[in-house]
């Protein structure tokens, strides 16, 4: 690191413009904090275009196999997710909770929860675009533990928001708070905490119409901010700026 930063800031004080994906995640980043004036804010963004329709006899499928209320993650299963106070918030909620995707903590995540008894914890594995789908249509709420900086942004809340769910994630300064406004598309808790995420899971499973306002929010926040096609138009502008 002593080597990178001043080749980095040798390279950022050289620069027209920097692009940050937040304004979270500009407002606490002491790097940026040196280049704010030349810092532009252009949040990622999804093309619905590119998720496919699931089927009501894959959704079925699914409902089949988890009849109850299920929250989900979905996501590569790494050190920074979070997924351990996950697991361990799992033991005071009477909900399933379903994880998606693999890898480099995987093993130890399943041993937790094994040692700890939870049959409401399921991992799936790796699950295709249609099934990605399906599940995002049924679950209760999309939970997002993160509880480090390396979650710059998460575009996996983004697809909660483009499907209306609800989310839960951590506040952790960076997009992630950007995505789900705490009160308005979700709820934001303390990273790190098991009795947060407990306690948010449980608020949706017993406030429907908190869930509906939340879900419709969620909705309303990808049409206006994370869609595709606001994240060109944006870099557009930017572009056309430079080009002057």
């Amino acid at each position: 690191m002593q080597l990178y930063r001043p080749l980095m800031h040798r390279f950022l004080s050289r620069v027209d413009r920097i692009v940050a994906t937040s304004p979270n995640y500009l407002a606490s980043s002491e790097v940026l904090q040196r280049y704010r004036d030349k810092t532009e804010v252009i949040p990622l963004g999804l093309d619905e275009a590119d998720y496919p329709h699931a089927s009501a006899q894959l959704k079925d499928g699914w409902k089949a196999r988890f009849p109850r209320p299920f929250f989900l993650f979905i996501g590569v299963l790494r050190y920074y997710k979070g997924l351990h106070t996950l697991i361990e918030a799992a033991k005071h909620v009477d909900a399933d909770i379903l994880i998606a995707g693999e890898g480099p903590v995987e093993g130890d995540l399943k041993n937790q929860a094994a040692r700890a008894g939870l049959s409401n914890v399921h991992f799936l594995g790796p699950i295709s675009d249609l099934d990605k789908a399906a599940l995002l249509q049924l679950c209760t709420a999309f939970v997002f533990p993160s509880h480090l900086r390396s979650e710059a942004f998460g575009l996996s809340l983004v697809e909660a928001a483009m499907f209306g769910k609800p989310m839960i994630s951590c506040e952790i300064g960076t997009g992630t708070s950007f995505v789900n406004r705490d009160g308005e598309t979700g709820i934001v808790v303390p990273p790190n905490s098991p009795t947060g995420l407990a306690d948010a899971m449980r608020r949706l499973q017993s406030e429907p119409r908190t869930v509906a306002v939340f879900s419709a929010n969620a909705r309303q926040r990808y049409n206006q901010e994370l869609r595709a096609e606001v994240m060109v138009d944006r870099y557009c502008q930017l572009y056309r700026s430079l080009t002057r």
